[in-house]
């Protein structure tokens, strides 16, 4: 392989590391921006069947549940109604529930003179999911141009790799439960003030790919940690100095970009021991990519 594209040079990561480093020391301006399409959780929650609005408390309810967890579509449906139109729910996702009142017509009174028929009002609950935990549909009105340029070296790098990706939703995430990548459709990247549509999209599906390399079959790094803690930081800082190692060995970017050294330093806070963090990352973020590079480009085909 060209040594412009091939991950597994040493020389790349001392550079790229010592570039981060650099812009950090530097107290670059800003913060992290998803480098995707997130669409807008404005105005009110609605069905995605009958396209009504919820009310009430079941307004509060869905509102709630789409802040915590970042969602920003404002469709929701159960099960049965999401299957009517062709999706399905995600396996694993978890269901938001809300009221709703139904008439029944009640028995007939035996201690009234005349014959009167009296309804009840039943207070039932039912569990809806959001668009974002959907998979095989998508809103005709957030149906985005493809932004992005396919790269067939970086594509021929990630598929030989082998991991499950899946696309749909608003988040970037693997799952090591089910040791998966979930990815954003490409056409809902959009670049950020320093990267293209096309830089953003690999760099985060690269990101998701050195999560990938840590699972217990693999490497086996700590992937347990939860969001604030020291060992959550140390693996979102191994994955991010790996995307771009990775970014600037397969050509992506011609240098790291802003956008790796801000993600970086958004998570230094978190650690006890800064200077050794990254070190110890810088580490780890190169046998992930030597890993990658090893499962994408076997050595022998490599020489």
């Amino acid at each position: 392989m060209d040594q412009a594209i091939t991950p597994r040079n040493s020389d790349v990561y001392q550079r790229v590391t010592a570039e981060i480093i650099k812009a950090i020391e530097s107290d670059i301006d800003g913060e992290y921006m998803m480098p995707w399409h997130r669409g807008t959780t404005l105005g009110l929650p609605r069905n995605v069947i009958s396209r009504r609005s919820y009310h009430g408390l079941n307004t509060l309810a869905l509102w709630t549940t789409a802040g915590a967890r970042h969602y920003r579509s404002p469709f929701w449906g159960t099960f049965l109604q999401w299957k009517k139109l062709g999706a399905h729910v995600r396996k694993g996702e978890r269901g938001t529930l809300i009221l709703f009142f139904k008439k029944e017509e009640g028995e007939r009174n035996a201690d009234q003179e005349c014959d009167t028929e009296k309804r009840r009002v039943l207070v039932c609950s039912s569990a809806v999911f959001n668009a974002a935990q959907i998979d095989g549909w998508q809103d005709e009105a957030t149906v985005l141009e493809d932004r992005t340029v396919r790269l067939e070296a970086v594509e021929r790098f990630i598929n030989g790799i082998g991991a499950k990706v899946e696309y749909g939703g608003d988040r970037a995430f693997y799952q090591p439960s089910a040791d998966r990548i979930r990815m954003p459709e490409r056409s809902a990247f959009i670049g950020t003030k320093t990267s293209s549509a096309t830089e953003s999209f690999y760099a985060v599906l690269l990101h998701e790919h050195v999560h990938w390399s840590g699972h217990p079959s693999r490497l086996n790094r700590d992937l347990t940690g939860r969001f604030g803690t020291d060992a959550y930081a140390m693996e979102e800082l191994v994955a991010e100095l790996g995307a771009a190692f990775l970014c600037a060995g397969l050509g992506v970017s011609n240098e790291p970009r802003k956008d790796h050294a801000l993600y970086v330093k958004s998570w230094l806070p978190v650690l006890r021991e800064k200077k050794l963090a990254l070190a110890s990352t810088a580490t780890a973020a190169t046998s992930a990519c030597r890993y990658l590079a090893d499962l994408s480009t076997p050595v022998e085909q490599a020489a």
